[in-house]
């Protein structure tokens, strides 16, 4: 591996790190905006799907715009209807891998072991593994199709580019004129 491509390596890993992160806030501070919100409705006696339905798409909301400004602002923004869209759906696809880590876990192998339909594997099942697995799902769905390709470089492209061959121009063969050898001094 060309030295050349280390750092380029150790500025892309840094560059994903650094989006983790802030995706990361950004999901704490949605989810916490989508409990208090819930709870608030709850006390004021809406019905529990209609409080749910009402902080998930506010949390949502929160969600897309820290994302969209804070996380991914480097990257092209063309049309913010579509990418809010786009983003709330593929954000139902990360709700639907934990519904369905929590249903394996609850009806599937609860039918095996009945440990398995107890509230503590259900939180297991549903909150842990199956936000873990619907967030992984998210962070990389949002990076790919929502918030589309980067308007910053790539650091690997920067350092090694890439010749195409129809703009690579054609350096014609050079001609090395034969030199004496030095001479050797003797003393």
């Amino acid at each position: 591996m060309p030295a050349a491509i280390l750092p380029a390596l150790r500025a892309r890993f840094g560059a994903l790190v650094r989006e983790l992160s802030k995706f990361g806030v950004v999901g704490g501070t949605a989810f916490a905006v989508d409990l208090t919100i819930f709870n608030v409705l709850l006390q004021s006696d809406f019905e529990s799907l209609t409080a749910k339905a009402i902080s998930t798409v506010i949390a949502t909301t929160v969600a897309f715009l820290g994302n969209r400004f804070w996380t991914w602002r480097h990257r092209g923004h063309a049309n913010m209807a579509r990418q809010y869209v786009l983003f709330f759906l593929l954000n139902g696809v990360g709700l639907i891998i934990g519904l369905t880590c929590l249903a394996i876990s609850h009806y599937g192998l609860g039918l095996i072991w009945p440990e398995f339909q107890s509230p503590i594997a259900d939180n297991i099942s549903g909150q842990f593994v199956g936000t873990a697995v619907g967030t992984l799902f998210r962070f990389w769905s949002y990076r790919r199709f929502v918030f589309g390709e980067a308007v910053v470089p790539d650091p690997i492209e920067a350092v090694v580019p890439e010749p195409s061959r129809r703009d690579a121009p054609v350096a014609a063969p050079q001609v090395v004129e034969p030199t004496a050898p030095p001479a050797v001094r003797r003393m």
